[in-house]
């Protein structure tokens, strides 16, 4: 992610916090725990069973990426700057593989258990795009004896540097973090066991570059172990890995020029794995504030922290966020919606929304709390009740929520407009009647 390294870091503990509630920990009264075991005792999974284990999946898979992205983000903040300058990024990083691998072991170790479970959790379904061997390709990867070697080498690191780790505690934004770490901390212990009973040794780990320091030879395996995995979070094939985003700066400011406070952007990144996991071909949503003045002549309020730059409101995986331009519009393809609403109501939704800045991210989709919030939450929760606009939120796979495609049927029934859009077909920038033509396109799926 761009920023600073404060601003990488402060993001990074959100996103950790947040998926470490969303993900489970252990057995403990997960009601899918029930649905599997009496699966396996009967053979098959019923069809209610078998839409809460893959809810429960899908939403392991979301965090799971969103902390793979955090461990990339942090890799170069960890690994390049001196000891002391570097550890904040090793701390959270390391939260980060702790809850990650911990995760992945509880799922892993119910499907080894239960082979029914394997074989439902590799099976796709292409009504939410998943693909099959899904779940084999990623216990093949936490099983690995680089993988667990390379976490061991983490662990041992963590533990040497425990005094001068414990004085970040002081710092507020770490100390969540750190209190996170104790808990894993037997965890770690019974991760190390593991790993001698899969004869794992740590001369496995072979460190690359033994010139370096411990530090940098630690956090090098680490990343690089990260980086490997986080080539799962882009589709293969999709574009060239590198391949700058098509919304290029120069489009951007284009594009902004044409936009109103309360619009709502509606885009997507080509080759997201988020993509195989929400239907359709729009799977997020942002929220369009305007520029500082913009927002005063409307009468909407502007909090502190949503002063210039900032333009957009925004639900990521460190969570609600006023963000720039810069990093909402860093997308492939956007669809700008219009609310059809008078200056004091657009003034009212832009003040219920941002009310929400700085809640976590919502792992779970579970529209019914507000808590968290998932992006599109963010729309809904601004603007349904305003005006015309109301929203209904829709069971996909057991939860209530409301994905991208849903929101964009809902906003265009009652009265939203599409005024632009991007990306489309080869097409930089359409405004009106041919946005709205484009928009129709990728609804029909050509």
């Amino acid at each position: 992610m761009n920023g600073t390294r404060d601003e990488r870091i402060a993001s990074g503990v959100a996103t950790v916090l947040a998926a470490a509630g969303a993900l489970p920990a252990g057995p403990g009264p997960l009601e899918e725990v029930g649905h599997v075991l009496a699966a396996s005792a009967r053979g098959y999974f019923l069809p209610d069973e078998d839409e809460a284990v893959r809810l429960r999946y899908m939403q392991y898979l979301a965090a799971r990426s969103a902390l793979l992205e955090t461990l990339g983000a942090l890799s170069d903040d960890a690994r390049d700057g001196g000891d002391e300058e570097s550890l904040p990024a090793f701390v959270v990083a390391f939260a980060a593989a702790c809850v990650l691998a911990r995760a992945g072991r509880f799922v892993s170790n119910l499907a080894v258990a239960h082979p029914v479970l394997w074989k439902k959790l590799d099976e796709d379904d292409l009504r939410l795009g998943l693909p099959r061997k899904t779940f084999t390709r990623f216990y093949r990867a936490s099983v690995s004896p680089v993988t667990l070697a390379r976490f061991h080498a983490a662990v041992g690191f963590y533990r040497s540097r425990r005094p001068e780790i414990s004085g970040l505690s002081a710092d507020p934004l770490l100390a969540p973090v750190l209190r996170l770490l104790d808990e894993e901390e037997p965890w770690m212990e019974d991760r190390r066991r593991d790993a001698v009973k899969r004869h794992l040794a740590y001369r496995v780990y072979s460190f690359r570059r033994r010139h370096r320091s411990v530090w940098r030879q630690v956090m090098f395996g680490l990343f690089e172990a990260a980086g490997t995995a986080i080539a799962d979070l882009h589709q293969p094939g999709v574009k060239p890995v590198g391949a700058p985003k098509r919304l290029a700066p120069n489009l951007r400011a284009e594009l902004l020029a044409h936009l109103h406070p309360g619009d709502v952007c509606i885009t997507r990144h080509d080759d997201a794995l988020s993509n195989l996991f929400l239907p359709g071909f729009w799977p997020h949503a942002a929220l369009h504030l305007g520029t500082m003045a913009e927002r005063q002549a409307l009468g909407a309020l502007v909090p502190t922290g949503g002063a210039d730059p900032v333009r957009f409101l925004e639900s990521k995986k460190d969570g609600v966020r006023f963000r720039a331009a810069e990093e909402t519009l860093a997308v492939d393809a956007c669809l700008v919606l219009r609310p059809p609403l008078v200056a004091a109501d657009l003034a009212a939704a832009l003040d219920r929304a941002t009310e929400h800045e700085g809640k976590p991210y919502d792992f779970l989709f579970d529209f019914r709390t507000s808590d968290r919030l998932a992006c599109t939450e963010v729309i809904y929760r601004g603007f349904h009740g305003i005006g015309p606009v109301s929203f209904r939120l829709k069971e996909v796979s057991g939860r209530l929520c409301l994905p991208a495609e849903s929101l964009l049927d809902q906003a265009l029934a009652c009265g939203f407009r599409v005024v632009a859009s991007t990306g489309i077909g080869g097409n930089p920038l359409l405004l009106g009647t041919a946005a709205a033509e484009a928009a129709g396109a990728t609804r029909r799926g050509i």
